[in-house]
């Protein structure tokens, strides 16, 4: 099934802030193994409380998954989602613009 636009937003928006986007680049290369809340929070060197609200916008758009292991929380890259993203921001390369050379409206539009 092919991402939907909110979908896609929410996920870019997500990762449209500084240190989300740089605790999803260290989980990237992590690798599937990925790394545990505390392995991130050494790495970046921010308190708990800030990681653990930004893991939170990074989860909930189903960017990266969580998995308990004992007392430590491991993060991974959702690759599935990823990869859905990726496709829907490339899915019409170079597919031409004749909607557009004909005059025809976008699909959208801009709120007033």
């Amino acid at each position: 099934m092919a991402m939907k636009i909110d979908t896609a937003a929410r996920c870019l928006a997500e990762l449209g802030n500084p240190l989300r986007l740089e605790a999803f680049r260290l989980l990237v290369r992590a690798g599937h193994h990925g790394l545990t809340v505390g392995e991130i929070q050494a790495h970046l060197r921010i308190p708990a409380s800030t990681l653990s609200h930004h893991i939170l916008h990074l989860a909930h758009a189903g960017l990266i998954e969580q998995q308990r292991e004992g007392r430590s929380l491991r993060c991974r890259v959702a690759y599935a989602q990823v990869d859905a993203l990726l496709g829907y921001l490339t899915e019409e390369c170079c597919a031409g613009l004749a909607a557009c050379a004909r005059g025809e409206e976008p699909a959208w539009t801009l709120p007033p």
